[in-house]
């Protein structure tokens, strides 16, 4: 354990204490005794002493009487919190009616025992004082069965001295005598888990610390007990899941008190207790013949009882959560696993983040490109990624979890809309949990009965949502209440998402530089382009300045950590000032209000710079009042001594991240620096912004033709999708095949084999059914006369397709690509040849008639932005070669082929008014504009189609309104 070395401010502090303490204690009694004296009357008060008349001085006795009580009171609370304190068991009791009072003792007590030994297991934090009774009572703390606790109790500061770590060690001596096991049947000691009284929930970690000496021992009390049937008839199916009146088989080792020996030999405990720990003994491996001290019992790889989840710490493997699946046995793949990084494949919301806004940013560019809106580039085709910027490609798509994105942001605004309608403020969500397709929200505090179709969780502090009633919620028109959210790892199944704008003070990281980046690197990323936000700042400091790209309006990176400081100062004080004058407690309250969509946007700070002493102290002030004002820290330090750190966690090298006095062990959720520099990599290539020199890019492949190209298979896709050349296959797989066909076609360069089956089967697929499908399709399509099969591998292990096999999109963009920058830019009949031949190939959208619920995966594609571009290209261009011979109708002909695909293009439009116009018909002219304006809605014409209507019409508006 990291131990904290005593600063001179903790002196301060304990002198401090000392004196308030003396003060409150003699001071206060003894200025009541000398300065007002005894405020009850001597005797026995007569019938004539009521009927006194009430002076200024009986109200004096009256006060004083308050006063000695509340003093009587708060002595009653220090003495229970030193009996706490020093002795270093148990959770203090509880005063009747202290509240505050108690709140106060326990600071004073454990800032003056701070400077010794023994409140190393007693103060709940220092950086608290000061905070409201309220506040402080929050109950972090949930002892969660179904779904893992993040806050297995409230952040405690590791105090200890020479003595403390002698103790440790002489146990674990003790420990390593005795073999390593449990002492025999006879000695076994149990423990029965105390209500959270007090201060909070029990941990395993707490036990361990009280009982054994060392936190860190606790897996051997969970090994224990695992999976025994406690008196409540469930089971302890995770190190950190513990309930009140659970009983806890405890090591031989353990000493102190709250223990018990075999039940015969405790009198003290009472017959009811004593039956159930009898009851107990009689399970775990030693009343079942078996030799181990439990760490084998039981085993993972069964779940009797209500264990829904099994433990998998030592392994490596994707999380199932919102319903998304990876294939199964995803490490085990042979001929097909090479070059895809894990760690993406594992990070289903991050992966699900990216691709969206790289697709976005695609998007973009096309538009633009099209438009001549940078540097007069035309063109439909994107650069297409090599090496490890492919291999990260085809990561996105197989780990992407766009479904579980959506689902999630539905649930979470539909949740801040039933509590705007029931006229309620959101309440302060630590952490949502993924589970087995399940959301789970962690809150701060118990906030009463959720909303409907929201349950309440196994505690107060939880609020559940299942998968099928989220998928009843639609889009609503409210802000993101929790768009801080981040994930951070895995426990078996379950994902975190930790709020890092409602943590109360400094989220400290500690670990290797490389391990830390890589965590830094993956909450930025995620931050950034995530689909459950609206809007936020993310400032960098101290790395990521690369990570621009992702999300500029975003993402800003500061220099050092003096000019954050200075940023941050500003910003504390205006958002101070905006919620004082907005009449609001915290942010939460305005994302409900009018101005939810304007304000109280999130700023997150991960500045991975281990700062200075005096620019820690400084953060740390700033951060403590920033969980009310939106405002997250996420910092970095090699020595996880970190000043008002609220949780502390540690990444190791194995990829795991810690956090002990949390109850957290989870698979962390990393961007290791090469994934990250290849993710940069694609979105550079793909900003609008980026010149680029020489033509338009080439497409990926082009088809000869002539009359001898005529392909062996021939598959039409813009339109209603058919096949010639191959026979129909077996009915029940036909739908299947053909769409990993469509697929193939759409990706000349070669699909990778689990981006094909992710593809299929969103949901997870297994290996022999996806080698199966291969088998199939490889079958069905056959082999050219020469024998190549016409389903094949590159040299990167890619499927792809022989030349034999062609599609109609691909005949369409050679002969866009022949008519503008082959044959036909030397000749015009051949040009016109070639548009009209590629134009008449137009049937409709792309895959027109797909059956609902498959092609999922177009969603990720921006084969829907180039179609519409390529096909209003080619009008265009066939319209520029009929108007230079005053072709007015077959110009008219090809302009509304093109917008039969490309509806919404303007540049259509626009040609269109001006063919048209030079027919000289008028009334032709005014029915397209009364036609225009009809498509165009509510919204209205574009500024551009206005201004030219006003050129071409000047009284169009008039002449619209007469026949409208």
């Amino acid at each position: 354990m990291r131990i904290r070395r005593r600063s001179f401010g903790d002196f301060v502090k304990a002198f401090f204490a000392f004196v308030a303490l003396a003060v409150l204690l003699v001071g206060v009694p003894g200025a009541l005794a000398t300065q007002i004296g005894w405020p009850l009357p001597d005797g026995v008060p007569s019938f004539d002493w009521l009927q006194q008349e009430i002076t200024v001085h009986t109200f004096l006795n009256i006060l004083t009487v308050i006063v000695w009580l509340a003093w009587a009171q708060f002595t009653a609370c220090v003495l229970v919190e030193m009996k706490a304190a020093l002795s270093g068991i148990g959770v203090p009791g509880r005063v009747p009616g202290a509240g505050p009072s108690q709140l106060l003792a326990r600071q004073l007590v454990a800032a003056l025992l701070l400077v010794g030994a023994t409140a190393a297991s007693f103060t709940p934090g220092l950086s608290q004082l000061g905070n409201s009774y309220d506040a402080n009572q929050k109950p972090t703390v949930a002892a969660a069965q179904a779904t893992p606790g993040i806050f297995a109790q409230q952040q405690e500061q590791a105090s200890g001295t020479a003595a403390a770590l002698a103790e440790q060690a002489s146990h674990a001596a003790a420990h390593a005598d005795a073999g390593g096991s449990t002492a025999k049947q006879g000695d076994t000691k149990y423990y029965r888990i105390q209500p959270p009284e007090g201060r909070h929930h029990d941990s395993l970690w707490e036990i361990a610390q009280r009982h054994l000496g060392d936190g860190r021992r606790y897996k051997e009390i969970f090994e224990l007990n695992k999976d025994r049937v406690q008196p409540d008839g469930s089971k302890l199916s995770e190190a950190s899941l513990i309930r009140p009146g659970w009983i806890m088989e405890m090591p031989g080792d353990a000493r102190g008190g709250d223990l018990v020996e075999m039940p015969d030999e405790a009198p003290d405990v009472s017959p009811d207790v004593q039956q159930q720990i009898s009851d107990y003994a009689q399970t775990g491996d030693h009343a079942q013949g078996g030799s181990g001290s439990g760490a084998q019992g039981g085993g993972h790889g069964h779940a009797g009882g209500g264990a829904a989840q099994v433990s998998v710490p030592d392994q490596q493997r994707p999380s199932h959560d919102t319903g998304h699946q990876q294939a199964t046995g995803i490490g085990a793949e042979s001929d097909s696993s090479f070059g895809l990084p894990e760690a993406l494949l594992t990070a289903p919301l991050l992966a699900a983040g990216l691709l969206g806004a790289l697709g976005r940013r695609r998007r973009q560019a096309l538009w633009q490109s099209a438009f001549g809106a940078v540097g007069g580039r035309r063109g439909m085709e994107p650069p297409t990624p090599s090496g490890d910027a492919q291999d990260v490609q085809d990561a996105l798509l197989v780990g992407a979890d766009p479904e579980g994105v959506r689902l999630l942001d539905r649930s979470l605004r539909g949740l801040a809309a039933s509590l705007a309608e029931e006229s309620r403020a959101l309440p302060v969500v630590y952490a949502a949990w993924l589970s087995n397709g399940d959301l789970h929200l962690q809150l701060a505090q118990p906030a009463g009965k959720p909303p409907a179709p929201w349950q309440q969780g196994q505690d107060q502090t939880f609020w559940m949502l299942s998968r099928t009633d989220a998928e009843r919620y639609e889009d609503v028109d409210t802000a993101a209440p929790y768009p801080g959210l981040v994930s951070l790892g895995t426990m078996d199944d379950s994902r975190l998402l930790l709020n890092l704008e409602a943590v109360p003070g400094i989220v400290s990281l500690s670990g290797r530089e490389a391990d830390r980046a890589a965590v830094f690197s993956s909450v930025a990323a995620e931050l950034a382009t995530n689909g459950w936000s609206d809007r936020m700042t993310i400032t960098l400091v101290g790395f990521g300045e690369d990570l621009t790209p992702l999300a500029p309006n975003r993402i800003r990176h500061l220099e050092d950590i003096e000019a954050l400081v200075e940023t941050m100062e500003a910003e504390t004080r205006q958002r101070r000032g905006a919620l004082g004058a907005a009449g609001h407690d915290s942010v939460l309250t305005g994302r409900t209000g009018p101005a939810q969509h304007t304000r109280w946007a999130p700023h997150l700070v991960l500045l991975a710079a281990q700062p200075s002493a005096e620019d820690a102290v400084t953060l740390a002030e700033l951060a403590a009042d920033a969980s009310r004002l939106g405002i997250g820290y996420l910092v970095g330090t090699e020595t996880g001594d970190l000043p008002g750190a609220a949780w502390e966690m540690e990444i190791t090298g194995e990829g795991k991240l810690l956090a002990p006095l949390l109850g957290l062990e989870l698979d962390a959720q990393l961007l290791p620096d090469a994934q990250q520099r290849a993710v940069v990599e694609l979105f550079v290539e793909a900003d609008p912004e980026r010149e680029t020199d020489g033509p338009a890019p080439t497409p990926p492949f082009l088809v000869d033709i002539s009359e001898q190209g005529r392909p062996a298979v021939y598959a039409r896709l813009v339109g209603p999708y058919e096949i010639i050349g191959l026979d129909t296959p077996d009915g029940e797989r036909s739908a299947l095949l053909h769409e990993a066909l469509a697929l193939l076609l759409l990706h000349r360069e070669g699909v990778h084999p689990r981006v094909l089956s992710s593809a299929l089967w969103p949901r997870g697929v297994t290996d022999d059914v996806r080698g199966a499908l291969l088998d199939r399709l490889r079958i069905w399509l056959g082999t050219d006369p020469d024998g190549t099969p016409r389903l094949g591998r590159d040299a990167s292990g890619r499927l792809t397709l022989a030349q034999s096999v062609v599609s109609d999109l691909d005949v369409l963009r050679s002969l866009y690509h022949e008519a503008t920058q082959g044959r036909g830019a030397g000749s015009r009949a051949v040009r016109g040849r070639l548009l009209t031949d590629a134009l008449v190939l137009v049937r409709g959208p792309l895959l027109a008639d797909r059956p609902e619920g498959r092609y999922q995966w177009l969603s990720h594609e921006i084969v829907d932005a180039q179609l519409p571009l390529l096909v209003a290209d080619t009008g265009l261009a066939l319209c520029e070669f009929h108007m230079e011979k005053d072709r007015a109708e077959k110009a008219i002909e090809a302009l509304n082929a093109a917008l039969r695909t490309a509806p919404a293009d303007e540049r259509l439009w626009h040609e269109l008014l001006r063919a048209t116009h030079s027919t000289g018909d008028s009334e032709r002219l005014t029915g397209l504009a009364t036609d225009l304006i009809g498509r165009s809605g509510a919204r209205g014409l574009p500024p551009r189609t206005e201004a030219l209507l006003d050129e071409l019409l000047p009284t169009w508006r008039d002449a619209v309104a007469a026949t409208g």
